[in-house]
């Protein structure tokens, strides 16, 4: 979802530029670590020998914050054109973010959350590993070598490839992680369905 279909750049620089302050941390260097990941996920590696259960509180506090503020929220340009192409195909959103954090965002990017969605609650480990996206194939009834992800991040698009599935790489950053193919945003993604399945056709 963030950075592939909703820019929330701005409150999520906002949200972890205050948490790493707040722990004496470089914000860049935090925010080099944070993206596609759970926000627990990142605390773990962040500060390595704090406990779970610290993590775990903290994350929850931010999800909090995080739900509320949606000040700069925008969808990604050609995702509305994206998701309605879509409607008739097996597709899921497969997001680190919880059920309410997606809902609230796509909500503000004026998106509609897809009828299968893979949130923080339904897995029990976080990008990079594939859970989420194996999870989604297993709802939607496809074989995860049939599936096509669209993802931004390095943790992302690693758990893509580790499901087995093909990943299309969204904005600038997406070519340095090894994404099988690099668009710049989803305005030039040209999605068909016909009784034989779905064509995504990219630029």
């Amino acid at each position: 979802m963030d950075g592939t279909l909703v820019d929330s750049s701005a409150v999520v620089e906002r949200v972890w530029s205050d948490w790493a302050v707040e722990h004496a941390l470089d914000p860049a260097a935090v925010m080099q670590v944070i993206h596609g990941r759970q926000g627990h996920a990142s605390m773990a590696i962040l500060l390595p020998d704090r406990p779970v259960d610290q993590n775990l509180a903290e994350n929850e506090t931010m999800l909090a914050r995080e739900t509320t503020e949606t000040d700069g929220v925008v969808a990604i340009t050609g995702a509305g054109t994206l998701l309605h192409a879509l409607a008739d195909a097996p597709h899921a959103l497969v997001t680190s973010a919880t059920l309410a954090l997606a809902t609230a965002r796509m909500s503000a990017a004026g998106l509609t959350v897809p009828a299968v969605a893979i949130t923080a609650e339904d897995v029990t480990a976080s990008k990079p590993d594939p859970e989420g996206f194996l999870a989604a194939a297993e709802a939607l009834g496809v074989a995860a070598a049939d599936c096509v992800v669209f993802e931004d991040s390095e943790a992302g698009i690693t758990a893509g490839h580790r499901a087995g599935m093909r990943v299309v790489g969204v904005g600038p950053l997406a070519a340095l992680h090894d994404a099988d193919h690099v668009v710049a945003d989803l305005s030039a993604v040209l999605i068909t369905t016909s009784a034989d399945g779905v064509t995504i056709t990219l630029p």
